[in-house]
């Protein structure tokens, strides 16, 4: 899987955070999901389902409880739940998913100038498969950080309605992700 083209074919990702959300997306339009819940327990039954429904998943390392966000942790996820790739905030998971072979999403949340400097810096130093940009809404420096780090930039986060996606990807981010069920189909 070429993950870039497939994030232009499919640029809505559904993010789900619990198992009503679950339910609802095997059936819906998205291919890629971002699991924003579990436990140790119950998160390779979550990715299974969604493999069974055949969408791309991403396991939220940094989220999933019971399990530390280390090298181990990793790969318990792999070997065990299968999924197609993590999300992390933290630099060392992004490193550590590159090393398993696993796509690596590198979410950072944008709130000054310093973040920004901070965030630019992690993702030449991880090299990411791809960015995620928190809030999804904030158009100007989802463009500027495209051009400074030449990634793939997913916005997530406050992204409500199909202006926000419309905005965020002409701001040139190549996805968007979204809690908001009703975008899942667009």
């Amino acid at each position: 899987m070429n993950l870039k083209e497939t994030l232009v074919e499919n640029p809505i990702i559904a993010a789900i955070s619990n198992d009503k959300d679950l339910e609802k997306v095997v059936s819906s339009n998205a291919a890629i999901v971002f699991v924003l819940y579990g436990d140790i327990i119950n998160i390779s039954k979550i990715c299974a389902k969604l493999k069974e429904n055949e969408k791309i998943v991403f396991v939220h390392i940094d989220l999933i409880e019971g399990l530390r966000g280390d090298s181990a942790g990793i790969k318990y996820i792999k070997e065990y739940s299968k999924p197609d790739g993590i999300i992390s905030t933290k630099a060392s998971n992004i490193k550590c998913g590159n090393q398993l072979g696993l796509y690596t999403i590198h979410r950072i949340f944008l709130i000054d100038s310093l973040s920004l400097k901070t965030g630019i810096k992690n993702i030449h130093e991880t090299k990411p498969t791809a960015v995620e940009v928190m809030p999804g809404i904030a158009t100007k420096i989802i463009s500027l950080l495209e051009k400074e780090t030449n990634s793939i930039i997913i916005a997530g986060g406050l992204i409500k309605d199909k202006k926000d996606v419309i905005d965020s990807l002409g701001a040139g981010a190549l996805a968007i992700s979204t809690t908001e069920k009703k975008l899942w189909d667009l």
